[in-house]
């Protein structure tokens, strides 16, 4: 059983840990403030902590591509991987974003991320299968889900 919960500045030293190792607990604390002014690039945005036994386990987003398209991403810490966490996360977005007027969710997976794609598919995300090149020139597949 997984929970859903915004981050806060205490949480900077277990990101550090886990995620952002190269980055200051301080970096981190500044983040985690521009994270909950739900604004990126002048879009909503929102950025979650996925807590398992109260002990942060990963994070999951939710990005506004326009009024009625958005984009949830979900990052499993390695050691929690292939326990439903991500499935769990996403489809709690899936109802959030619901909730606040998206109608379809566009999530881009990697090419070479097998599972990430298992999972959308099993949450009903569809994807023509073309590959393209996303800002940091890695190969992904885009995924939509009607809400």
């Amino acid at each position: 059983m997984i929970t859903i919960r915004k981050f806060i500045r205490d949480d900077a030293a277990t990101l550090q840990q886990s995620l952002y190792p190269d980055m200051s607990a301080g970096e981190i604390a500044d983040m985690i403030d521009e994270w909950n002014t739900c604004l990126c690039g002048g879009r909503y945005f929102e950025m979650f902590a996925i807590l398992s036994d109260d002990r942060i386990v990963g994070t999951v987003s939710l990005y506004e591509h326009s009024k009625s398209v958005a984009s949830a991403g979900a990052e499993v810490l390695p050691a929690e991987r292939g326990k439903g966490i991500a499935q769990s996360a996403i489809s709690y977005l899936m109802s959030y974003a619901a909730d606040k007027h998206y109608r379809v969710l566009l999530d881009q997976v990697r090419k070479d991320n097998a599972a990430s794609r298992r999972l959308h598919e099993k949450l009903g995300f569809e994807s023509d299968g073309t590959v393209y090149r996303n800002r940091r020139d890695q190969e992904v597949v885009l995924y939509l889900k009607l809400l």
